[in-house]
């Protein structure tokens, strides 16, 4: 396949479309399969985001003055072991589903009420 790139040539066509040379042609590959191999790690840093954000969500309940629920004990606990229980891009792709609008549909995000 040939990837083509636009330059404006001074003094002429504006936007023309050439073909990339093949030196240009071997960068960009190189750049394209670099971004696919580190679609794991994206996506592991997106999970320890998220978790970062629901366990901040909770630490109010971690003063001394409160009693944290055990159930919220175990979820954060839950939150916390992700990375080591989950390793291929297969359980980060299961854990980072949404549905039609967006939202993540796997339970381990919703904060539990009992």
């Amino acid at each position: 396949m040939v990837d083509y790139k636009q330059i404006t040539v001074v003094g002429g066509e504006s936007n023309k479309k050439v073909a990339l040379t093949s030196e240009e042609q071997t960068f960009k590959d190189a750049e394209e399969k670099a971004w696919t191999d580190s679609s794991a790690y994206r996506k592991l840093g997106y999970i320890k985001n998220l978790r970062k954000q629901k366990l901040e969500a909770t630490d109010w309940m971690s003063n001394s003055d409160v009693t944290m629920p055990d159930y919220i004990k175990t979820w954060r606990q839950t939150l916390r072991d992700l990375p080591q229980n989950n390793t291929t891009e297969s359980q980060y792709d299961t854990l980072l589903a949404t549905d039609a609008d967006g939202y993540l549909t796997n339970n381990i995000w919703k904060q539990p009420t009992e």
